[in-house]
């Protein structure tokens, strides 16, 4: 097996909305705002080769939408799907499944393009599987008016019409083992209802996505929780679940939307768990 972290991309968010409740004069001390009070944010997502499979997790927005949407989110940086694919040797025609985390535009919105003529939509990656799950399905097409702005159709409805679409199997715990692309997955209802973390078994470490859980290594405190998520105490209950089998396991957290921080260990603290080590992925990945 082999890992590649592949940039989609750098935003900006409004940095109140990422922390909730939380101070500005605490999070800017590892988030720093502008003078716009947007903090920079990536688009870092995961490819996997493992044999004649090569998986990725997440990405990005893509570039289908209009330039006034994009100017809501300050893009910024040179970093794109396509180079970064090139950079190790990729395109997307190599790609055999897209696993999304969940359908959130900035997470799944490289998954479908305009067609040559731009009359209609169509996949990104030709010869890949889109991975999902049948509640968040369900909960993305049929979208709260809270998360309607973020379960853009464009990007959803075109994977379904493809044929390309299939579902992992939800367990009847939080964790499931072995899915069918052969990592373990934590599933988390806070932000989104039944988001997926991949856990991911490389070497003797365990590389775990986490996503929209932890967005930033800012974020490690319990009550740095996301204005964006449905259900912030659930959030609390399920980062301090996952933080604390993360310190007593030794994961490795690779994270999606830190402009910095690419992954992360942390570990047991008299104020809960906070961080050990920052990395580099070519520290890790050879």
């Amino acid at each position: 097996m082999k890992l590649y972290p592949i940039q989609a991309g750098n935003f900006k968010l409004d940095g109140g909305a990422m922390f909730g409740v939380v101070p500005k004069s605490l999070w800017q001390r590892t988030n720093p705002a502008d003078s716009n009070n947007m903090i920079d944010l990536a688009a870092r997502c995961l490819l996997i080769e493992d044999g004649n499979r090569l998986t990725l997790i997440d990405n990005g927005m893509g570039n289908k939408q209009s330039e006034k949407f994009f100017s809501y989110y300050y893009l910024w940086g040179d970093d794109n799907l396509d180079s970064s694919l090139r950079k190790h040797g990729f395109s997307r025609d190599d790609i055999t499944d897209v696993f999304l985390t969940h359908l959130h535009f900035d997470h799944c919105g490289g998954s479908i393009q305009w067609n040559k003529d731009r009359s209609g939509y169509e996949p990104a990656f030709k010869n890949a599987r889109f991975w999902s799950n049948a509640d968040h399905w369900s909960w993305a097409t049929k979208p709260n008016k809270r998360e309607k702005a973020s379960f853009l159709k464009e990007n959803i409805l075109p994977i379904e019409e493809s044929g390309q679409l299939n579902f992992i199997t939800l367990p009847e715990t939080d964790i499931l083992t072995g899915c069918a692309l052969g990592f373990d997955v934590f599933f988390a209802n806070g932000h989104t209802d039944k988001q997926m973390i991949p856990m991911v078994r490389y070497q003797d470490m365990t590389i775990c996505f986490v996503a929209d859980l932890l967005p930033t290594a800012g974020h490690l405190p319990l009550p740095y929780v996301m204005g964006y998520d449905t259900r912030p105490l659930l959030t609390i209950d399920e980062k301090e679940r996952f933080l604390q089998m993360a310190a007593d396991k030794n994961f490795y957290l690779f994270l999606e939307h830190d402009a910095q921080t690419e992954i992360i260990t942390v570990k047991h603290t008299e104020r809960g768990v906070r961080l050990k080590d920052r990395y580099a992925c070519h520290e890790l990945f050879n």
